[in-house]
């Protein structure tokens, strides 16, 4: 019976995850995350509105802390990136509209609805920011 040499087996240096050095971030794919995270980051623009309000109804000192709040740089930042997430997921929800009529699935009409979601809801932000 002829003897079978045991040699471990050569270790080959390599990357753990080889895709992500050449992977492209697409920005279909970059516009739908956004569109989470904006449904979910306005949140926190509802919450101070409702602190604003419930403020009212419970006394003149909490109101006039949340009112504080509210209208300080930190509130008018709040307000006015909720503004833009609720301009954001709007836009996003009529392109979803139009992919689920079947419109629009190529790649570069895809890409140029993203680009029209990016720009709109930044325009029209500006617009609300300027009326309001």
């Amino acid at each position: 019976m002829a003897e079978v040499k045991s040699s471990s087996p050569r270790r080959v240096e390599r990357p753990l995850s080889p895709h992500l050095q050449i992977y492209r971030p697409q920005l279909t794919a970059i516009t739908s995350v956004l569109t989470r995270i904006t449904g979910n980051a306005l949140i926190v623009g509802v919450v101070l509105a409702v602190w604003w309000l419930a403020a009212a109804a419970i006394s003149d000192d909490a109101f006039a802390l949340a009112n504080a709040v509210s209208t300080s740089w930190f509130g008018d930042l709040v307000f006015l990136c909720s503004a833009w997430a609720v301009w954001y997921h709007y836009l996003a929800g009529l392109r979803h509209l139009y992919f689920d009529a079947g419109h629009g699935l190529d790649i570069p009409t895809a890409e140029k609805l993203a680009w029209g979601m990016i720009i709109g809801s930044v325009v029209l932000t500006v617009l609300t920011a300027i009326i309001v």
